[in-house]
Order: C-alpha cells, then sequence, then structure tokens
C-alpha cells in the first residue's frame, strides 16, 4: 500500500504497531511490512543491554530506561522519511508516542487491544523472551490508550496474524 505521490514520487506509510507485551506487536509488526512493502524493525533490538538486564530480572523499566531506547526508535522512523516502514513499540504511555512522534508528524499507531486473560495465555505460551509474564500488569497499568488527537486506531487481537494484519491494514486504509 502505497499512500498518495508527492513530487519526489509515491510516500509510504510509517507506522508504530504498539501493544502490551505479548499482544503480538512483532507477529503482526513483520507481517503487516510485508504488506505494505516497508522495511520492519523491532524495538526489543533497540535496548541497550541495561535495559534487558532489568526486565529480565523481573524489573520493569523506568522512564530514564527508556529515553535512550525512544531516542534510538524515533532515529530510525525519522531514517525512513518517505520510504516508510513498520516499528514494533509497547508506546504504552502518551509522553512515549509524543516523543516518537516528535519529528515524524504523520507517525500512524496500531495498537493491539487485548483482554489481560488472552495476552496473558499468550505470554505464558510465549519461549525465548526476556520480558517475564509477570510484567503483564504493569504495562496494562501504564498502558494510555490512544487519544482522539493521535493518528492511529485500535486493532482486536481476537483471530489469527493474518486477520489481525487485515484489521490494521483497513485502519490504515481509513
Amino acid at each position: 500500500m502505497v499512500t498518495e505521490a508527492g513530487p519526489e514520487g509515491p510516500h509510504h506509510p510509517l507506522v508504530v504497531v504498539m501493544g502490551v507485551s505479548g499482544s503480538g506487536k512483532s507477529t503482526v509488526g513483520g507481517l503487516l511490512a510485508e504488506r505494505l512493502d516497508v522495511p520492519y524493525a523491532e524495538a526489543d533490538d533497540f535496548h541497550p543491554p541495561a535495559n534487558i538486564a532489568k526486565m529480565s530480572a523481573g524489573h520493569p523499566l523506568d522512564d530514564e530506561d527508556r529515553a535512550p531506547w525512544l531516542d534510538a526508535i524515533a532515529a530510525w522512523i525519522v531514517e525512513r522519511g518517505d520510504r516508510g516502514g513498520v516499528v514494533s513499540c509497547s508506546a504504552l504511555r502518551r509522553r512515549y508516542r509524543d516523543r516518537l512522534r516528535r519529528d515524524t508528524p504523520g507517525l500512524f499507531f496500531v495498537h493491539l487491544d487485548g483482554s489481560e486473560e488472552l495476552i496473558a495465555s499468550r505470554l505464558a505460551a510465549r519461549m525465548q523472551h526476556f520480558m517475564p509474564a509477570g510484567l503483564l500488569r504493569s504495562q496494562f497499568e501504564a498502558l494510555e490508550p490512544l487519544e482522539s488527537d493521535e493518528a492511529g486506531a485500535v486493532v482486536a487481537i481476537d483471530g489469527g496474524p493474518h486477520q489481525i494484519t487485515e484489521r490494521a491494514l483497513a485502519a490504515l486504509a481509513r
């Protein structure tokens, strides 16, 4: 999906797939990028080792921990420019989303939304991830839903990854 063409050629969307851990950000983000024919980046890859160690030990990150991580993700987004891209990032708080879109006002957020019970069951089945399921409650407590002045959409996570991706594409097309 390419949006309208400008003087320099077509413009591809820049999208953040957001939500709590276990909501499907990586899976849906990768599928969405594939469908949009743009690069995909996994926000976890932008964490410095100290953040991963802290989360692996069961401790939630604070804003000081998140600052360099959000800055690195924002730099990737800016670098993508009109070429487009999809990045997964929890982006739980409005101020984090504001930081990500500061230099990219057209950034679109796809909030993958589901019940805590559904997401907890998915986390319990997940292997090879540093985020312990015990931190899920803190993520739900921190979550600030998209506000009416934010470009984005809430997408339900019931169903399979391809169904969720289709919902995200439909929301992006609106």
